[in-house]
Protein backbone atom coordinates (compact mmCIF):
# COMPACT_ATOMS: atom_id res chain seq x y z
CA UNK A 1 0.00 0.00 0.00
CA UNK A 2 1.46 3.51 -1.25
CA UNK A 3 2.37 5.83 1.39
CA UNK A 4 1.62 9.03 -0.35
CA UNK A 5 -1.48 10.36 0.37
CA UNK A 6 -4.94 9.71 -2.03
CA UNK A 7 -5.48 12.93 -4.18
CA UNK A 8 -8.56 15.46 -2.64
CA UNK A 9 -11.55 14.73 -5.06
CA UNK A 10 -13.64 17.91 -5.89
CA UNK A 11 -16.92 18.35 -3.64
CA UNK A 12 -20.15 19.69 -5.58
CA UNK A 13 -18.43 23.13 -5.49
CA UNK A 14 -15.73 21.72 -6.93
CA UNK A 15 -13.33 22.50 -4.39
CA UNK A 16 -10.91 19.20 -3.46
CA UNK A 17 -11.15 18.32 0.01
CA UNK A 18 -8.14 19.57 1.97
CA UNK A 19 -9.13 23.14 1.06
CA UNK A 20 -12.73 23.10 1.17
CA UNK A 21 -14.76 25.74 3.31
CA UNK A 22 -16.49 24.09 6.32
CA UNK A 23 -19.82 23.02 5.76
CA UNK A 24 -21.53 26.07 7.54
CA UNK A 25 -21.17 29.35 5.89
CA UNK A 26 -21.93 32.04 8.76
CA UNK A 27 -19.62 30.77 12.45
CA UNK A 28 -17.25 28.53 10.00
CA UNK A 29 -13.39 28.72 10.36
CA UNK A 30 -10.98 28.19 7.77
CA UNK A 31 -7.24 29.24 6.88
CA UNK A 32 -8.42 31.36 3.83
CA UNK A 33 -11.23 33.77 3.00
CA UNK A 34 -15.00 33.40 1.98
CA UNK A 35 -14.85 33.59 -1.99
CA UNK A 36 -17.74 33.18 -4.22
CA UNK A 37 -18.17 29.69 -4.84
CA UNK A 38 -18.66 29.85 -0.91
CA UNK A 39 -21.59 31.67 -1.22
CA UNK A 40 -23.00 30.19 -3.99
CA UNK A 41 -22.95 26.92 -2.55
CA UNK A 42 -24.43 28.45 0.98
CA UNK A 43 -27.52 28.75 -1.74
CA UNK A 44 -27.22 25.50 -3.04
CA UNK A 45 -27.77 24.27 0.78
CA UNK A 46 -30.23 27.14 1.79
CA UNK A 47 -28.42 28.10 4.43
CA UNK A 48 -29.10 31.72 5.42
CA UNK A 49 -26.27 34.13 6.43
CA UNK A 50 -25.47 37.38 7.70
CA UNK A 51 -23.88 40.56 6.07
CA UNK A 52 -22.94 43.27 8.34
CA UNK A 53 -20.64 46.69 6.96
CA UNK A 54 -17.68 47.55 8.67
CA UNK A 55 -15.18 50.45 8.07
CA UNK A 56 -12.40 50.39 10.64
CA UNK A 57 -9.92 47.30 11.33
CA UNK A 58 -10.62 46.45 14.98
CA UNK A 59 -14.37 46.52 13.91
CA UNK A 60 -13.50 44.41 11.15
CA UNK A 61 -11.55 42.15 13.58
CA UNK A 62 -14.55 41.57 15.98
CA UNK A 63 -17.44 40.73 13.14
CA UNK A 64 -15.01 38.33 11.83
CA UNK A 65 -14.21 36.57 14.62
CA UNK A 66 -17.74 36.69 15.34
CA UNK A 67 -18.14 34.68 12.23
CA UNK A 68 -19.73 36.84 10.00
CA UNK A 69 -18.48 35.81 6.51
CA UNK A 70 -19.19 39.06 4.16
CA UNK A 71 -18.13 42.48 5.42
CA UNK A 72 -19.62 45.34 2.86
CA UNK A 73 -17.86 48.42 3.04
CA UNK A 74 -20.88 50.45 2.36
CA UNK A 75 -20.98 54.03 1.27
CA UNK A 76 -23.12 54.36 4.32
CA UNK A 77 -20.05 55.26 5.47
CA UNK A 78 -21.21 58.72 3.95
CA UNK A 79 -23.14 59.15 7.05
CA UNK A 80 -22.28 56.77 9.92
CA UNK A 81 -18.32 57.86 9.39
CA UNK A 82 -18.27 60.77 7.60
CA UNK A 83 -21.65 62.76 9.20
CA UNK A 84 -23.33 63.99 5.94
CA UNK A 85 -27.00 63.49 5.35
CA UNK A 86 -26.86 60.61 2.12
CA UNK A 87 -24.67 58.51 0.72
CA UNK A 88 -23.92 60.97 -2.22
CA UNK A 89 -21.19 63.02 -0.90
CA UNK A 90 -18.73 60.22 -0.35
CA UNK A 91 -15.87 59.30 -2.84
CA UNK A 92 -13.34 56.58 -3.91
CA UNK A 93 -10.67 58.20 -1.76
CA UNK A 94 -12.99 58.40 0.97
CA UNK A 95 -13.67 54.72 1.23
CA UNK A 96 -10.14 53.52 -0.37
CA UNK A 97 -8.57 53.76 3.00
CA UNK A 98 -11.91 52.29 4.86
CA UNK A 99 -11.77 49.61 2.71
CA UNK A 100 -8.06 48.97 3.22
CA UNK A 101 -8.23 48.84 6.98
CA UNK A 102 -11.24 46.25 6.86
CA UNK A 103 -9.17 43.81 4.71
CA UNK A 104 -6.28 44.16 7.13
CA UNK A 105 -8.56 43.92 10.14
CA UNK A 106 -10.13 40.47 8.74
CA UNK A 107 -8.71 37.25 8.15
CA UNK A 108 -11.73 35.14 6.94
CA UNK A 109 -14.40 37.11 5.59
CA UNK A 110 -15.34 38.32 2.07
CA UNK A 111 -14.90 41.89 2.07
CA UNK A 112 -16.98 43.55 -0.54
CA UNK A 113 -15.87 47.40 -2.08
CA UNK A 114 -19.34 50.00 -2.60
CA UNK A 115 -19.08 51.72 -5.60
CA UNK A 116 -19.99 55.15 -4.40
CA UNK A 117 -22.00 58.13 -6.35
CA UNK A 118 -20.15 59.32 -9.46
CA UNK A 119 -17.63 56.27 -9.64
CA UNK A 120 -19.32 53.96 -12.35
CA UNK A 121 -22.42 55.36 -13.64
CA UNK A 122 -20.67 57.20 -16.61
CA UNK A 123 -19.73 53.74 -18.26
CA UNK A 124 -17.65 50.88 -18.42
CA UNK A 125 -14.26 52.68 -18.87
CA UNK A 126 -15.01 54.83 -15.30
CA UNK A 127 -16.60 51.44 -13.84
CA UNK A 128 -13.37 49.31 -14.55
CA UNK A 129 -10.96 52.03 -12.98
CA UNK A 130 -12.90 52.31 -10.15
CA UNK A 131 -13.03 48.48 -9.24
CA UNK A 132 -9.11 48.16 -10.35
CA UNK A 133 -8.72 50.81 -7.55
CA UNK A 134 -10.36 49.04 -5.18
CA UNK A 135 -9.08 45.17 -5.78
CA UNK A 136 -5.40 46.66 -6.24
CA UNK A 137 -5.18 49.63 -3.66
CA UNK A 138 -7.31 47.76 -0.36
CA UNK A 139 -6.98 44.14 -1.07
CA UNK A 140 -11.12 44.06 -1.62
CA UNK A 141 -12.50 40.65 -2.76
CA UNK A 142 -16.05 42.23 -4.66
CA UNK A 143 -17.76 45.35 -5.38
CA UNK A 144 -21.25 46.09 -5.12
CA UNK A 145 -22.69 48.70 -7.55
CA UNK A 146 -26.26 50.01 -7.62
CA UNK A 147 -29.04 49.45 -10.28
CA UNK A 148 -30.05 47.07 -12.87
CA UNK A 149 -29.99 47.19 -16.41
CA UNK A 150 -28.98 50.51 -16.48
CA UNK A 151 -25.67 49.45 -15.50
CA UNK A 152 -25.87 46.20 -17.07
CA UNK A 153 -22.43 46.91 -19.16
CA UNK A 154 -20.48 48.23 -16.02
CA UNK A 155 -21.51 44.83 -14.62
CA UNK A 156 -21.05 42.41 -17.41
CA UNK A 157 -17.40 44.11 -18.03
CA UNK A 158 -16.37 43.78 -14.58
CA UNK A 159 -17.10 40.05 -14.26
CA UNK A 160 -15.13 40.00 -17.74
CA UNK A 161 -12.11 41.28 -16.19
CA UNK A 162 -12.59 39.07 -12.82
CA UNK A 163 -14.09 41.36 -10.54
CA UNK A 164 -16.46 39.79 -8.18
CA UNK A 165 -19.93 42.13 -8.85
CA UNK A 166 -22.61 42.02 -6.53
CA UNK A 167 -25.67 44.16 -7.13
CA UNK A 168 -28.38 46.17 -5.76
CA UNK A 169 -32.07 46.59 -6.53
CA UNK A 170 -34.70 48.57 -4.91
CA UNK A 171 -34.26 51.61 -2.71
CA UNK A 172 -31.01 52.32 -4.11
CA UNK A 173 -29.13 54.92 -1.92
CA UNK A 174 -27.84 56.61 -4.41
CA UNK A 175 -30.84 57.16 -6.53
CA UNK A 176 -32.48 58.99 -3.49
CA UNK A 177 -33.19 62.37 -4.97
CA UNK A 178 -34.92 60.37 -8.35
CA UNK A 179 -36.85 58.22 -5.73
CA UNK A 180 -38.53 61.53 -3.64
CA UNK A 181 -36.71 59.98 -0.20
CA UNK A 182 -36.38 56.75 1.40
CA UNK A 183 -39.58 54.63 -0.13
CA UNK A 184 -40.51 51.56 -0.19
CA UNK A 185 -39.74 49.91 -3.99
CA UNK A 186 -41.13 47.22 -6.17
CA UNK A 187 -44.68 47.41 -5.87
CA UNK A 188 -47.24 47.23 -8.57
CA UNK A 189 -45.60 47.15 -12.20
CA UNK A 190 -42.44 48.28 -10.76
CA UNK A 191 -42.24 44.67 -9.30
CA UNK A 192 -42.06 43.32 -12.55
CA UNK A 193 -38.77 46.02 -13.68
CA UNK A 194 -37.29 45.09 -10.52
CA UNK A 195 -37.81 41.68 -11.02
CA UNK A 196 -36.06 42.05 -14.77
CA UNK A 197 -33.44 44.12 -13.60
CA UNK A 198 -32.65 41.34 -11.23
CA UNK A 199 -32.31 38.48 -13.88
CA UNK A 200 -30.20 40.57 -16.02
CA UNK A 201 -27.73 40.82 -13.36
CA UNK A 202 -27.40 37.39 -12.91
CA UNK A 203 -27.25 37.16 -16.55
CA UNK A 204 -24.54 39.47 -16.57
CA UNK A 205 -22.04 37.08 -13.68
CA UNK A 206 -23.34 39.01 -10.47
CA UNK A 207 -22.73 36.41 -7.88
CA UNK A 208 -25.49 38.07 -4.94
CA UNK A 209 -27.87 40.79 -5.37
CA UNK A 210 -29.47 43.08 -2.47
CA UNK A 211 -32.83 43.80 -2.29
CA UNK A 212 -33.37 46.92 -0.15
CA UNK A 213 -36.52 48.05 0.85
CA UNK A 214 -38.88 46.39 -1.49
CA UNK A 215 -42.14 44.04 -0.24
CA UNK A 216 -41.58 40.92 1.10
CA UNK A 217 -43.56 38.64 -1.70
CA UNK A 218 -41.51 40.54 -4.26
CA UNK A 219 -38.81 39.81 -2.64
CA UNK A 220 -39.25 35.74 -1.87
CA UNK A 221 -40.08 35.80 -5.66
CA UNK A 222 -37.09 37.28 -6.64
CA UNK A 223 -35.32 35.00 -4.25
CA UNK A 224 -37.10 31.67 -5.54
CA UNK A 225 -36.23 33.02 -9.19
CA UNK A 226 -32.02 33.27 -9.13
CA UNK A 227 -29.93 31.26 -8.96
CA UNK A 228 -27.43 33.31 -6.64
CA UNK A 229 -28.22 34.45 -3.44
CA UNK A 230 -30.57 37.33 -2.39
CA UNK A 231 -29.28 39.84 0.47
CA UNK A 232 -31.98 41.49 2.05
CA UNK A 233 -32.57 44.39 4.16
CA UNK A 234 -36.12 45.50 5.02
CA UNK A 235 -37.60 42.82 2.50
CA UNK A 236 -38.59 40.40 4.61
CA UNK A 237 -37.03 36.76 5.86
CA UNK A 238 -37.65 35.40 2.61
CA UNK A 239 -34.02 36.69 1.33
CA UNK A 240 -30.93 34.01 1.61
CA UNK A 241 -28.55 36.61 3.68
CA UNK A 242 -29.46 39.95 5.57
CA UNK A 243 -27.49 42.79 5.84
CA UNK A 244 -27.44 45.60 8.49
CA UNK A 245 -25.37 48.31 8.77
CA UNK A 246 -23.24 47.73 12.31
CA UNK A 247 -24.27 51.11 13.71
CA UNK A 248 -27.66 51.16 13.10
CA UNK A 249 -27.81 47.27 14.43
CA UNK A 250 -25.79 47.95 17.85
CA UNK A 251 -27.66 51.12 18.57
CA UNK A 252 -25.40 53.66 18.05
CA UNK A 253 -27.22 55.19 15.27
CA UNK A 254 -30.21 57.62 16.74
CA UNK A 255 -32.62 57.32 14.29
CA UNK A 256 -33.00 54.07 12.01
CA UNK A 257 -35.43 52.46 9.71
CA UNK A 258 -38.76 50.59 10.37
CA UNK A 259 -36.55 47.43 9.27
CA UNK A 260 -33.65 47.49 11.72
CA UNK A 261 -33.59 45.79 15.11
CA UNK A 262 -30.86 46.69 17.73
CA UNK A 263 -29.25 44.10 19.22
CA UNK A 264 -27.23 46.16 21.88
CA UNK A 265 -27.18 49.80 22.95
CA UNK A 266 -23.71 51.25 22.18
CA UNK A 267 -24.83 54.63 22.47
CA UNK A 268 -25.62 53.99 26.40
CA UNK A 269 -23.01 51.73 26.93
CA UNK A 270 -20.22 54.18 25.50
CA UNK A 271 -21.68 57.18 27.06
CA UNK A 272 -21.72 55.95 30.33
CA UNK A 273 -18.31 54.96 29.77
CA UNK A 274 -17.42 58.65 29.02
CA UNK A 275 -18.87 59.57 31.82
CA UNK A 276 -17.02 57.62 34.17
CA UNK A 277 -14.05 57.92 32.88
CA UNK A 278 -14.28 62.27 32.91
CA UNK A 279 -15.56 61.77 36.90
CA UNK A 280 -12.45 59.96 37.58
CA UNK A 281 -10.17 62.22 35.83
CA UNK A 282 -12.14 65.54 37.26
CA UNK A 283 -12.14 63.44 40.72
CA UNK A 284 -8.17 62.26 40.74
CA UNK A 285 -8.92 58.67 40.94
CA UNK A 286 -7.69 58.19 37.29
CA UNK A 287 -4.60 57.16 36.75
CA UNK A 288 -4.03 55.49 39.67
CA UNK A 289 -1.19 54.02 40.71
CA UNK A 290 -1.63 50.93 38.74
CA UNK A 291 -2.07 53.14 35.52
CA UNK A 292 1.35 55.12 36.75
CA UNK A 293 4.89 54.00 35.23
CA UNK A 294 7.38 54.41 38.37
Amino acid sequence: MSSSAAPARPDKTGQTQQNAQPTVLYGGKGERRVTVRDIAAAKERREKWPMLTAYDALTARVFDEAGIPVLLVGDSAAMVVYGYDSTIPVSVDDLIPLTAAVVRGSKRAMVVADLPFGSYQAGVPEALATATRFLKETGAHAVKLEGGRRVLPQAEAMVAAGVPVMGHLGLTPQSVNVFGGYRVQGRGQAGDELMADAKALEAAGAFAVVLECVPEDLAAKVTASLSIPTIGIGAGDHTDAQVLVWQDMAGLTPRTAKFVKKYADLATILGDAARSYADEVVGGVFPAPEHTYH
